[in-house]
């Protein structure tokens, strides 16, 4: 035991050691890859439970093939594509947002908020979910299956005969991945964004949540009516009986008695039986659909539905009030709570301001302050304000701010100026500062060229190219069991995207200079006991 505790040290001491270390692992054309760099992407397998996938080799044989992808996209210059520059900012903006802690985009999100309240989407999703031992190679292939499934609709197939046959989401094999309508605060944030920012009748493109990868598609717009109180009565045998007996219910309303008194003489639900029927308050995407839908078709207070069926059983319900969405300043304060809760963004704060302000060395220039504080008009903008470390800003940088906000007390507005400004010299330094978050931008700007680069490369020929594909299934049918292209279409792309791929990397190996140096590589693997 003892000796086994001794071991156990000098591995960890070993380790600590070479990270340290600025050993080059390999070379791409004489670009340096580090020690280090290969260790973060290897270590992100070790608690996988498959051997193989420890094996250092086979490791650094798929980063290398990986990092000759990465090098050739800059080399064709994808990253300087607009559509590139904005996905990279947005993920940007995503990444930074966990250092921030107590920040969100304050107006704007709010804003945002309520606008969406004012308008219900439906939309239809595929969800690849996250395993739960991730890699980013599982990111690869997470991100292939939905580009796969995204080409196969945009191509003419069904998007509910795609999702039932992909999706992870256990609902899809029943509903085809449609979630009905909803509106703001209904769904996790990153898949409202993306509802509401995809035109009607369109597919987005892979987005992330906490769950996993997702498309989805816009199959309706409507503008919200709100939210509604209800009284239902219940009969919860979804048999004959149960209909015989919501069908007796609706004759007695026919006649005349009162919707309280058939609760209490019919309803199943012991929860609302007592109250006359009445549901809590609800708004789009609460309810069952057909429920939902059945309150939608009531115009007046007052107003019942005839009997109808959901998974429950049988209902009628009676529409009491309709609360139509409130103006802006009337539900403010909601919205900020909800915002706050709601996982989009966190408020700007004056304890993390205050933790930056004792960090940073920030020389105000007193003279010019004091006389913009007085309100006195400054001829030459160019002079020095205030320096937060090594960065200036001058007057020029305060009167953009507050161009359009001549009302607000000008204190007021050189403290959000300053504020802001320490939150942008933050954000701006966080590669210099956070090694991890240097590390994970790095991954989602390769990332997103490969992906890119494995569109143009890869996935789009093998849809594009009817020749190539029948080229391949000729020369290799002997590896299929059916005789027909038609009928095992899916299956020969995947292979052919495959094949075309491991070809790529033949020609990438053979057009480009790869040196690993093996001392180093000995050393590495011997942390590891291989």
């Amino acid at each position: 035991m003892k000796k086994l505790k001794v071991t156990i040290l000098l591995l960890f001491i070993s380790v600590s050691n070479f990270a340290q270390e600025k050993d080059i692992l390999f070379s791409l054309n004489g670009e340096p890859v580090s020690v280090s760099e290969f260790k973060r992407v290897y270590e992100k397998n070790l608690d996988l439970v498959d051997d193989e996938a420890k094996n250092i080799d086979k490791n650094l044989e798929l980063y290398i093939n990986y990092k000759l992808k990465v090098q050739e996209a800059y080399t064709l210059r994808l990253d300087t594509s607009k559509t590139y520059q904005r996905e990279l900012k947005m993920y940007k903006e995503q990444l930074i947002a966990p250092y921030l802690q107590d920040k969100n985009f304050q107006k704007k999100q709010i804003q945002e908020a309520y606008k969406r309240t004012k308008e219900e989407v439906r939309a239809s999703h595929i969800l690849i979910l996250f395993p739960k031992k991730k890699d980013k190679l599982d990111t690869i292939e997470m991100l292939t299956k939905l580009e796969d499934a995204r080409m196969r609709i945009l191509n003419g197939e069904d998007f509910g005969k795609v999702a039932k046959e992909v999706s992870e989401d256990p609902s899809a094999k029943i509903n085809g991945g449609d979630l009905g309508f909803f509106s703001a605060f209904k769904m996790v944030y990153p898949f409202e964004e993306a509802a509401y920012k995809t035109e009607l009748g369109q597919v987005s493109k892979p987005f992330k949540t906490r769950f996993g990868y997702h498309i989805l598609k816009v199959t309706a717009k409507r503008k919200s009516k709100g939210e509604f109180e209800v009284a239902h009565i219940l009969a919860t045998d979804k048999s004959i009986i149960g209909k015989v007996k919501i069908d007796s219910a609706y004759q007695q309303l026919e006649k005349g008695k009162s919707f309280e008194e058939v609760v209490k003489l019919f309803s199943d639900d012991k929860g609302t039986s007592n109250k006359g029927g009445r549901l809590a308050k609800f708004g789009t995407g609460s309810m069952v659909e057909p429920f939902e839908n059945e309150v939608l078709q009531l115009q007046n207070e007052g107003d019942y539905s005839k009997p109808f069926r959901t998974r429950y059983g049988w209902h009628i319900v009676k529409l009491i009030k309709n609360y139509p969405v409130l103006p802006f300043d009337d539900v403010k304060e909601e919205l900020i709570r909800k915002v706050k809760s709601s996982g989009r963004g966190t408020f700007s704060t004056d304890v993390v301001v205050n933790r930056l302000k004792k960090e940073y060395s920030i020389k105000e220039n007193e003279e010019v302050l004091t006389n913009i504080l007085k309100g006195k008009d400054l001829f030459n903008d160019q002079v020095d304000l205030v320096t937060i470390n090594e960065k200036k800003l001058a007057v020029k940088d305060f009167n953009a701010f507050s161009k359009y906000r001549k009302r607000t007390p000008i204190k007021q507005l050189y403290k959000e100026f300053l504020d802001q400004e320490i939150l942008n010299y933050f954000k701006e330094n966080l590669e210099k500062t956070s090694t991890d978050f240097k590390y994970t931008l790095q991954e989602y700007k390769d990332g997103l060229l490969l992906f890119d680069l494995m569109q143009q490369k890869i996935w789009n020929k093998s849809v594009t190219d009817t020749l190539g594909l029948k080229k391949y299934f000729e020369t290799h049918k002997n590896n299929y069991k059916e005789a027909s292209l038609n009928t095992i279409k899916g299956e020969v792309t995947n292979d052919y995207q495959k094949d075309l791929d491991n070809n790529w990397i033949k020609e990438l190996r053979k057009n480009n200079v790869v040196k690993i140096r093996k001392k180093v590589l000995k050393k590495f693997k011997k942390i590891y006991n291989q």
